[in-house]
């Protein structure tokens, strides 16, 4: 009968053993997103990926299969481009008509949601089987998968609070990147919620100077044009990122000779973040120079 009690002992001493590190394994078992937000907080030397409007070279922009490609190849982070319906509702659109992107045209301000959805997005100037997605949407297909940086077109204080409570509601604040192109607001837009990352836009270094007084900004887009070691430096030091985009003359470059584009880009090394049209292409090169996991 003892021997029988202390195998039942070891017994339950090896499955509380196996239980405890099953459980240890479980708890490093991260999201996508996980793994993103970490790269972001704690490898500034690791660029991340933002792709522009979604992966759109074979899909139609800002168009839900675009951002399930923009999972699919690895990207970190979508660009997408909000506005409001007549009735009131966020969608995903970047001009303020639909004109270009639609087989529709007129103001996106004067269809209602139910119109609107009618609509089909274009590509290459066909209309397709996709369409025009709500902000409600997007939230729930990259949930726990990416990184978003919502470019806001509305100049409306009530829909900056909509959207944030929009936000709240899917538990994605960490996930997105509330794009500020007026530096100006930032303090009143940070107290709606201070977990969402605001990312203002910089025209010149005046801006960048003004920006590295707060301690509450963890990005920031800047120019080519006014880059410069020394200022970039100290946005670093302060645990700032910092976004250039490559659409235009560096992507183009990129297409003509591959290589040539991007490396430009790397002549800036306190570059962090880089928002380009080819982000399949951006990712092979960053990998090509392990810096990119």
């Amino acid at each position: 009968m003892k021997r029988n009690l202390n195998i039942t002992t070891k017994a339950f001493q090896n499955l509380f053993f196996l239980l405890f590190i099953a459980l240890q394994v479980q708890a490093q078992i991260t999201t996508r997103l996980d793994s993103i937000l970490h790269v972001f907080n704690n490898e500034p030397e690791e660029i991340l990926v933002m792709a522009h409007r979604s992966a759109h070279q074979n899909y139609p922009e800002n168009s839900i299969v675009a951002m399930k490609e923009s999972i699919r190849l690895g990207v970190d982070i979508i660009e997408l481009d909000l506005r409001q319906t007549k009735d009131g509702k966020l969608i995903i659109m970047h001009d303020a008509t639909v004109d270009r992107t639609t087989d529709g045209t007129g103001e996106v301000s004067s269809f209602t949601l139910d119109e609107l959805k009618k609509l089909h997005l274009l590509f290459n100037e066909k209309p397709t089987n996709q369409a025009v997605p709500t902000f409600d949407e997007v939230l729930k297909l990259t949930k726990d998968k990416i990184m978003i940086d919502v470019d806001f077109k509305l100049d409306d204080k009530e829909a900056v609070v909509k959207t944030f409570k929009l936000i709240e509601k899917h538990n994605a604040e960490k996930q997105v990147l509330f794009f500020l192109h007026n530096f100006r607001y930032f303090p009143h837009i940070h107290k709606l919620n201070p977990e969402i990352k605001i990312m203002p836009r910089a025209y010149s270094t005046c801006d960048v100077e003004d920006m590295l007084k707060y301690d509450d900004i963890k990005i920031v887009h800047i120019d080519h044009d006014f880059y410069n070691d020394y200022l970039m430096k100290k946005m670093a030091y302060k645990g700032m990122r910092i976004l250039v985009k490559t659409m235009g003359d560096i992507d183009d470059l990129e297409l003509q000779e591959k290589g040539s584009g991007f490396e430009k880009v790397l002549n800036e090394k306190y570059v962090n973040v880089i928002q380009t049209d080819l982000p399949e292409e951006l990712l092979a090169f960053l990998k090509s120079k392990n810096l990119h996991r």
